[in-house]
């Protein structure tokens, strides 16, 4: 008797086996309470380093004697260059001249070396236009238009400068009867920019920090676009819901273009393909926002300048998670 159960016990391992691996492999609905508009803790983990950075910046510049003592212009929003407590204080150091000053077009260039170098979106090393590429050139598009309309151009002044109007701010040159005259109305509504060269400065309203929104926008876009790969290659588990357009809240697994397209072995041998200059750009970018902390703007300032960037973070990454038909089109990195 006992000599027949063994074939039989196999027998049924065998049907079962099938079954398991088929329910591990395929992707179900999730049972939480977590909204897909809410950060895997990741993510969460990742964003806070920014509002944290700046409060180390901002507590080092109030405990170190030498910054806290040195002489500093509520005009310029920095210290005087000869008395600057250290280099990255000055305006002038290289890092501040050649990275933050031109900080989008190195945020363009980490992106594009990792677009057209990962094989997670495409061919490697060709220009070939895949799904995954165009929308992850959308969203470039997406938070290059925010960068845009807040230090560049906005129907006239970019919307920083605008800001610093509506609140009761203008250039130091038309305070006086004098100046006034030397400037045209459209130059006295104009920008920052239009005031130095008319040799006036900026007083009276809010500035919002410059340095701290593109530095924060350019670096946790290129964290949010390569950090699923990070996370595949270092076999962490994917956290982020979607809702899908019956309402069902779900990994986003089930919406991969295909399981071989995402976990397959080229993937997983090329997988830090084009992802060290997007580190490198990300990493330089938390260092310039730790000095821009330290010995730059106020508090109020620079969390203004945070939370502008942040807008445009959850918008082009946290909302297409809670909306089908906005995914579909801006689609989500790493999907």
């Amino acid at each position: 008797m006992s000599g027949k159960s063994i074939p039989y016990q196999r027998k049924s391992a065998s049907r079962t086996e099938p079954a398991e691996s088929m329910r591990a492999t395929t992707p179900r609905t999730v049972s939480s309470n977590r909204s897909p508009l809410l950060p895997t803790s990741l993510e969460a983990l990742l964003l806070a380093i920014y509002p944290g950075t700046l409060l180390l910046g901002s507590l080092f510049s109030l405990l170190e004697p030498h910054a806290r003592n040195a002489p500093y212009s509520a005009v310029t929003q920095s210290h005087p260059s000869e008395v600057a407590p250290s280099y990255f204080a000055q305006k002038k150091n290289l890092f501040n001249v050649f990275f933050v000053k031109i900080g989008w077009f190195w945020t363009t260039f980490a992106f594009l070396v990792f677009l057209f170098l990962h094989s997670s979106t495409g061919p490697r090393k060709t220009l070939v236009l895949t799904p995954r590429r165009a929308q992850g050139v959308l969203r470039w598009g997406m938070m290059t238009f925010w960068w845009a309309i807040f230090t560049q151009w906005f129907f006239g002044p970019p919307l920083i400068d605008r800001g610093f109007r509506w609140t009761g701010g203008q250039c130091e040159l038309i305070r006086t009867e004098e100046g006034r005259s030397d400037m045209s109305d459209t130059r006295e509504l104009f920008t920052g920019a239009a005031c130095k060269l008319a040799g006036g400065q900026w007083k009276g309203g809010h500035d919002i920090s410059g340095h701290v929104f593109l530095l924060v926008l350019g670096s946790a876009f290129l964290w949010m676009e390569i950090l699923p790969v990070v996370l595949r290659h270092a076999g962490l588990t994917e956290e982020r819901l979607v809702r899908k357009a019956n309402g069902e809240v779900t990994s986003v697994k089930v919406e991969v273009q295909g399981a071989g397209d995402v976990e397959n072995k080229e993937n997983e041998k090329d997988g830090k393909g084009g992802v060290g200059v997007p580190l490198a750009v990300a990493g330089l970018s938390w260092w310039m926002l730790l000095m821009t902390a330290a010995y730059f703007h106020t508090w109020f300032e620079k969390f203004t300048g945070l939370l502008v960037a942040f807008v445009a973070v959850a918008t082009v990454y946290f909302l297409p998670r809670a909306f089908p038909t906005m995914r579909s089109v801006v689609g989500m990195p790493g999907v």
